[in-house]
């Protein structure tokens, strides 16, 4: 057992301020369609802005538990749905997630599901006919969006979301963990309690649960405790704590979790009675517990009177078998106290999320293409559950390599994506996208297949990609698009029309082939390419002869009056690479 203790005492001090960062405070009702206010004074909107895909959904009348907690959004489709939301970077933030199945399907059949959070795993969710399940994170944003998402991990079994609090937290609050780490939520009790704390008592709204079982409930008898100080607790939690009846008896504060994990303690104390009067003291220790020993965890704690004591237990792994416990010291006249306790499971490092040149780059294509912007949260993370329309590696961290966005009905013109050098397929087929055919494809390093077929592009093919031997190049369907170097000209109905090409007399003819063609379609242009060569000196000096057509092309331009000739196509894909036959299969 690894483990450290540090004692926080926090008196009453008028000069002791905390300012609140209160820059989120968000309250997300999912599957509801108007604004509501609860009894704590918390406004909660309505999820519909914020997603364009799931079906709201209602729980059953006998599984209600609140107005928020009854409705739902269930998603049955995409690998992952996300609700984000801008946050400042390096904002310290509290998120909950809250599923209340409710066997609003009526068919009895609770989902699994996965739960992430910022590209990270965050927990498997296993949700019950009844009852609810409630998950908490508080880590340090990296980024300047935080994303909450629920990813569909079994057929048949639809994720869902009952609601999603998420909450700016002070620095100062659980500042002994590593800020690159998060704290899932395992426990909160304010021992002793009536009812549950949180908004407004807390002003980061943690939700305190009442504790009591088997132990005897005091009174704090302080006029007033300021709780202001170390994570900045609500003073509701010090009005009450329980104890034991004497000092030969054990505090059994419980088992922390039921497997092996790395875990954070934090455990509050007030005196309920001024000792000074009384002339008692009350002195205790933290033990671990096990069926075979007790062993000290800590140096004797003494809870001070109308202020508060935090004790932290950190870089400590706990086990099934593990207890913490409370003991008297030998020269304590009453038995230990408690008000409060957390506990939380450390994560491992959280991810700094995909490269930040794909980020910006796939931001650009939602900002052009507004139907891509149903997609948030990570593009890559957590694997394998990327967006939906693209590939990722599996570096770190993850680039995007392919872009598949076929039949997604794009128009206008497309967005520089230069800085995305990663990618290897960028498909754009079957879209209506104009304009001329970028020049920054052919900067791209990595890039190895272009579809651009069945679009509306316009001029001539950049030579950065028309010479490019490594790429494969596919823009039939764009009757406006002709070969490098030419002047384009095209008319309702036409083919792709190449011309004005300038070659040496003695130049290769280029020829074009698509990557799909009937065997006799091949033989026929190995006998026309025959007849080509035959004719070679009459091309030469009868500038006016029309050029050479190939793969069923119908339009014939002007040869150059050095004896040019031009290929005309519009069959397959079309690879440009001059002075070559190319045939793609």
């Amino acid at each position: 057992m690894d483990g450290h203790f540090i004692l926080v005492s926090v008196l009453l001090s008028p000069l002791l301020t905390f300012l609140v960062s209160g820059q989120v405070f968000w309250s997300v009702n999912c599957g509801a369609s108007d604004f509501y206010v609860d009894g704590n004074a918390i406004s909660w909107m309505p999820d519909t802005t914020l997603v364009s895909n799931g079906v709201a959904q209602v729980v059953q009348s006998s599984n209600s538990i609140s107005t928020v907690l009854d409705t739902l959004r269930v998603f049955t489709s995409r690998k992952k749905n996300c609700y984000s939301n801008p946050v400042t970077r390096g904002e310290k933030l509290l998120v909950r997630a809250s599923f209340n199945y409710g066997n609003y399907d009526r068919l009895s059949s609770p989902p699994t599901f996965d739960l992430h959070f910022d590209g990270n795993f965050w927990t498997t969710v296993k949700t019950t006919n009844s009852g609810l399940q409630m998950y908490e994170a508080t880590y340090v944003a990296k980024g300047d969006t935080v994303s909450v998402c629920v990813a569909q991990t079994k057929s048949g079994q639809f994720p869902f979301m009952s609601a999603l609090e998420v909450r700016s937290v002070d620095s100062n609050v659980y500042k002994v963990v590593d800020e690159s780490r998060a704290l899932f939520l395992l426990s909160r009790f304010s021992y002793g309690a009536s009812g549950i704390l949180r908004f407004p008592q807390d002003r980061y709204d943690r939700i305190w649960i009442p504790a009591l079982a088997g132990t005897k409930k005091l009174t704090n008898n302080a006029i007033f405790i300021d709780p202001t100080g170390t994570n900045n607790p609500p003073s509701g939690i010090f009005e009450n704590a329980i104890t034991v009846d004497s000092t030969a008896d054990i505090l059994l504060l419980g088992t922390v979790s039921p497997s092996k994990i790395p875990v954070y303690i934090t455990t509050y104390f007030s005196e309920v009675t001024n000792l000074d009067i009384t002339g008692e003291k009350r002195s205790f220790q933290f033990y671990e517990t096990t069926a075979l020993k007790s062993v000290s965890m800590s140096d004797p704690v003494l809870p001070p009177y109308g202020s508060m004591t935090v004790r932290y237990l950190y870089n400590y792994t706990v086990y099934s078998i593990t207890n913490i416990s409370l003991m008297s010291t030998m020269n304590s006249d009453l038995p230990p106290l408690i008000n409060a306790i957390e506990a939380f499971n450390v994560s491992e490092v959280l991810t700094d999320g995909t490269h930040s040149n794909d980020v910006g780059g796939l931001a650009l294509l939602q900002k052009a293409f507004s139907v891509l912007g149903e997609w948030s949260g990570d593009p890559c993370l957590p694997a394998p559950y990327s967006w939906d329309w693209l590939n990722c590696s599996n570096s770190t961290p993850p680039r995007v390599t392919s872009l598949f966005l076929d039949g997604f009905e794009l128009s206008g013109s497309l967005p520089d994506l230069r800085y995305m050098d990663a990618l290897e397929i960028i498909d754009l087929h079957n879209n209506s996208l104009t304009g001329t055919i970028p020049g920054f494809l052919g900067t791209m390093p990595n890039l190895q297949q272009l579809n651009l077929a069945d679009n509306q592009f316009s001029g001539p093919i950049p030579t950065s990609l028309s010479n490019n031997n490594k790429l494969k190049l596919t823009v039939t369907g764009n009757p406006s698009v002709c070969a490098s170097g030419e002047s384009c000209s095209s008319s309702p109905g036409s083919t792709t029309n190449v011309s004005g090409s300038k070659k040496k007399k003695n130049s290769k003819l280029p020829v074009i082939l698509g990557t799909t063609i009937p065997a006799f379609f091949l033989i026929w242009v190995a006998v026309g390419i025959v007849i080509i060569i035959k004719k070679k000196n009459k091309l030469a000096t009868n500038a006016n002869l029309p050029s050479a057509t190939v793969s069923g092309a119908n339009e014939n331009s002007g040869g150059g009056a050095n004896g040019d000739s031009t290929i005309v196509h519009n069959t397959g894909e079309e690879i440009i690479n001059e002075n070559d036959i190319v045939v793609v299969q």
